[in-house]
C-alpha cells in the first residue's frame, strides 16, 4: 500500500464538523458538543459497537480544547503505566487520558485510576465495546458520565466512501468506480474502520483501476481479511455464529465456533455472560434449569479465569445447544414494552395499589383487593392490568413438553379471559 498509516488513520477526523454520526451526542445541540464548546468536559465512558468515533472524539476533544492528551490500551498496559501518566498529568492541568478497551483493566488497575480521577488531576476518557455496568467498577463509573455511540448507518458510511475517495491523496491516484456497495456495508456492519479497512485492500489489490462489486469486495474479505480479531474486526460475526449455533441447536458447531474465540484470545467473560442471555432469550421456560446453568458458568468462569475455563464453557454451550428452545419469554417483554411505548404511563388500577397510609385507604388503594392464599387454588380472577389494555396477552407458551405444561396451568386459571 502506499503508506503504513492505515487509510482509516489518515482520514480521521480532528474537529466535530468533520465527524460523521453521533448527532445524539456531537450535533448542534448534542449534550457532548455543548460541553467541549464550553471547554469543560466531565470524566466519561464511550460505549458502544467498533468503528463508531470513540477515539476520533476523544482525538477531537483533546485537539479543541488544547489540553495534554495521553493514550494507553487496556490490552498492552498496566498499573505501573497508569501511574506514569497520573504523575507526569500532575504538571500539566487539564490533562486528558484516553484508555482505549477500558474493559480490559482488572479491578485494580481500574482503582489505580481512582484518586487521579477525582482530584482531577486527569479527566479520563474510557472507550469500551463491553457494557460498563458489568465491566467498570462501580467506584469509577459513578465519577465518569457514560455515553452510548450508534453504528453508523448505511447513509453516513457512503458518505464516509465518497469522502475519503475524493480526499485521500493516495486513493486520489486511482481510478475507482463504486458500481456496488452492499458488500461493503453488510461486511463492515456499521463499523467505519473495518469499511475503510476493506476500501484500502480491495484498491490495494485491483491496481490503478478499480471496479468495486459486490462479488470483487466478497472475494477480497474472505481471502485476506483475519481468521478472528479480538479487537473488533470478526468479534461480533464469530459471537453471532456461535449464538446462532446454539439457538439452532447444533453443539457441534457451538464448541467449533467457541473454540474459535477461545483460540483468538477472546475475554472468557464475554462468552460466558453471552451464553446467559441466549439462556433467556431462546430457552426460556421450555427449560429452566438453563438459566441456572449459564449463570453458574459465569460465576465459574470468573473464579476459574484461563485457560481451564474453556470446558466450563464447553458444557455450558453443548447444554444450552442441546435443550429444547422457546423465545416466548422474548416475545412476550417484546410486546409488553410495545404496549407501554404505545399507550404511555397507564395508572394503576386502584384495586392493586399499596395503601401505607390511611390518606391513601380513604381515595380507594387496595379497596377490593382479593388476596390470592384466601381463595380456592391460591387464585382469584381479578384484574391485574390498566383497564385500557385489560385483557392483553403478552405471553403464549411455546410449543414445547415444559410449557404445554404452563399453557395447560394457565388455561385452567383463566379459562374465562385469556385464550390459551
Amino acid at each position: 500500500m502506499n503508506s503504513h498509516v492505515p487509510l482509516a488513520e489518515r482520514i480521521r477526523p480532528t474537529t466535530l464538523d468533520e465527524l460523521l454520526g453521533q448527532d445524539h451526542l456531537v450535533g448542534k445541540g448534542g449534550i457532548l458538543r455543548t460541553a467541549i464548546e464550553n471547554g469543560k468536559v466531565p470524566s466519561m465512558i464511550f460505549w458502544g459497537p467498533p468503528g463508531t468515533g470513540k477515539t476520533t472524539i476523544a482525538n477531537i476533544i483533546a485537539h479543541t480544547l488544547k489540553v495534554p492528551f495521553f493514550q494507553l490500551s487496556a490490552i498492552s498496559s498496566g498499573v505501573k503505566d497508569v501511574r506514569e501518566v497520573i504523575e507526569e498529568a500532575k504538571t500539566k492541568p487539564g490533562s486528558i487520558l484516553f484508555i482505549d478497551e477500558i474493559h480490559r483493566f482488572n479491578k485494580g488497575q481500574q482503582d489505580a485510576l481512582l484518586g487521579a480521577v477525582e482530584k482531577g488531576i486527569i479527566t479520563l476518557i474510557g472507550a469500551t465495546t463491553e457494557n460498563p455496568s458489568f465491566e467498570v467498577i462501580s467506584a469509577l463509573l459513578s465519577r465518569c458520565q457514560v455515553y452510548v455511540l450508534k453504528p453508523l448507518e448505511e447513509k453516513q458510511l457512503l458518505q464516509l466512501l465518497d469522502h475519503v475517495i475524493k480526499k485521500d491523496e493516495w486513493l486520489k491516484t486511482k481510478n475507482i468506480e463504486l458500481k456496488e456497495t452492499a458488500a461493503l456495508m453488510n461486511i463492515s456492519g456499521g463499523d467505519a474502520r473495518k469499511l475503510l479497512n476493506l476500501l484500502e485492500l480491495v484498491c490495494d489489490i485491483a491496481g490503478k483501476e478499480v471496479i468495486i462489486t459486490d462479488e470483487h469486495v466478497m472475494d477480497t474479505a474472505q481471502k485476506r481479511i483475519a481468521l478472528y480479531d479480538k479487537q473488533g474486526e470478526q468479534h461480533y460475526d464469530i459471537i453471532s455464529a456461535f449464538i446462532k449455533s446454539i439457538r439452532g441447536s447444533d453443539p457441534n458447531a457451538a464448541v467449533y465456533w467457541l473454540a474459535r474465540m477461545i483460540e483468538g484470545g477472546e475475554d472468557v467473560k464475554f462468552i460466558a455472560r453471552r451464553m446467559v442471555i441466549l439462556a433467556s432469550e431462546d430457552i426460556g421456560n421450555a427449560n429452566p434449569t438453563a438459566l441456572v446453568m449459564a449463570n453458574a458458568t459465569f460465576d465459574a468462569v470468573n473464579k476459574i479465569g484461563y485457560p481451564e475455563s474453556q470446558l466450563i464453557l464447553s458444557q455450558c454451550a453443548i447444554y444450552l445447544a442441546s435443550s429444547a428452545k422457546s423465545n416466548s419469554a422474548t416475545i412476550a417483554i417484546g410486546a409488553a414494552m410495545s404496549a407501554v411505548k404505545e399507550k404511555g404511563d397507564l395508572p394503576v388500577p386502584l384495586h392493586i395499589r399499596n395503601a401505607p397510609t390511611r390518606l391513601m385507604k380513604n381515595l380507594g388503594y387496595g379497596k377490593n383487593y382479593e388476596y390470592s392464599h384466601s381463595y380456592e387454588n391460591n387464585f382469584s380472577p381479578q384484574e391485574y392490568l390498566p383497564k385500557e389494555i385489560a385483557g392483553t396477552k403478552f405471553y403464549d407458551p411455546g410449543k414445547n413438553t415444559r410449557e404445554e405444561e404452563l399453557r395447560n396451568f394457565l388455561k385452567i386459571l383463566w379459562k374465562e379471559k385469556y385464550k390459551y
